[in-house]
Order: structure tokens, then C-alpha cells, then sequence
């Protein structure tokens, strides 16, 4: 859901000329700024990297639930990926800028009671530390569905009625998945004041430039 929805800001944003896609399985997605690549292991993506061109900034949005998962398939699912994706990509691209899809709650020190706090933590920890341009740890909460999107339109049917409750009760814990989109956009092109983006700096980041 947070992929698709970050792609749509991008394919829709005017500064953004060229979007490309690493997939194991095709999106069925067609537009003119869109070049989608099939790759099977995300965790290393040397066998692909002739392929890419011109790559600014790496947009990291892939995730899977801790539900049903011990800590060592969770790290691997988590942890390695992230970090054998984005590694790869800077083998080619140094000044890469990354923008990584994190949670809210994510335990920095590591050494927390959750587990999925821990791992993301360490996740975090170690994007900040590459050699590269920049990197951006988002710490979304609850998001609010872009509507009419292929992957949201279950999510949204259940979610959005929630959303202005939720937004009065919890400001800093609620945001749209459209404001995920533009805040990390914004970050690609003028970065942020903080590495560490929490919601509410998620919300000032997308709308740094509204009139």
C-alpha cells in the first residue's frame, strides 16, 4: 500500500521526470515517466545495476508484518533486504539519497522489549551510517489511503471513516499516505532538517512548500 501510494505522488510530481520500479512480480502499472525492472532477489541487486541510470534517490517503501515471525526470519525479511538493496544501489550511485519506510515506535537503542522495534531500530542505525549523500528514516503511524488506488481501495474503505477522529485524538500520530509521498519527494530534492522524521515532521516536510 505505502509503495503504491509513494509512487503515485512521484509519477504525478512535476519535477519528477523518470520513476523506476524494482519488482519480483510485475505491477500491471503503465505510464510514460514509469520503467519497471523484475528482479528476484531484491537483497542483491548487482545482476541489475547496468541497468539502472541516473539514480538519485531510492525510495524504500517494502515491509512486512512481525505478526506469526521469530526475530531471525524477521531480521532477514527486514534488516538484510533493506540493507543488501540499498548497498547495492550505492556501489553504483554514492550520492544516493534513501528514504526509508520505518514505523512509528522504532526503538533507536535496539535494546527494546519489542521485537519489530529492535529490528527496524538497527535498520535505521545502519542506513544513517552509509556512505552516501543522505538518508531519512520515516516513522509513519496511521496513514490515510490515497483513494482509488489498486492496493488501497480495501484499506481505504476500512481506514478512511477513521481518519478525522483519529486526527483530533492523535495529531502526531496520524497522517495521509499522499503526505508520506510528498514529504519523502521533498526530501529527495531540498532534504530535511532531521535525519529522523516522526510524524508530525512527516506532515511539515510534505507541505514545506505550500502556499
Amino acid at each position: 500500500m505505502v509503495g503504491e501510494g509513494v509512487l503515485h505522488e512521484c509519477l504525478n510530481h512535476p519535477k519528477i521526470t523518470k520513476v523506476t520500479i524494482i519488482n519480483r512480480r510485475p505491477s500491471e502499472m503503465q505510464h510514460p515517466k514509469l520503467r519497471e525492472i523484475l528482479h528476484s532477489n531484491l537483497q542483491d541487486l548487482t545482476p541489475i545495476l547496468p541497468q539502472l541510470e541516473n539514480i538519485q534517490a531510492c525510495f524504500f517503501c517494502a515491509g512486512v508484518t512481525s505478526i506469526g515471525k521469530k526475530e531471525p526470519e524477521y531480521t532477514q525479511l527486514t534488516y538484510d533486504l533493506t540493507l543488501g538493496f540499498v548497498k547495492s544501489l550505492a556501489t553504483k550511485f554514492p550520492d544516493l539519497i534513501v528514504t526509508y519506510v520505518s514505523g512509528q515506535a522504532t526503538d533507536s537503542s535496539e535494546k527494546g522489549k519489542v521485537m519489530w522495534a529492535r529490528v527496524k531500530g538497527r535498520t535505521e542505525n545502519q542506513l544513517l551510517q552509509l556512505p552516501i549523500r543522505a538518508a531519512f528514516m520515516f516513522r509513519p503511524g496511521f496513514m490515510k489511503p490515497t483513494q482509488g488506488l489498486k492496493r488501497t481501495l480495501g484499506f481505504a474503505k476500512v481506514l478512511n471513516p477513521l481518519y478525522k477522529p483519529l486526527k483530533l485524538l492523535f495529531p502526531n500520530s496520524v497522517c495521509t499516505l499522499a503526505e508520506v509521498g510528498q514529504a519523502m519527494i521533498n526530501c529527495a530534492l531540498v532534504g530535511a532538517p532531521m535525519p529522523i522524521l516522526e510524524v508530525k515532521d512527516i506532515v511539515k516536510q510534505a507541505h514545506r512548500f505550500d502556499e
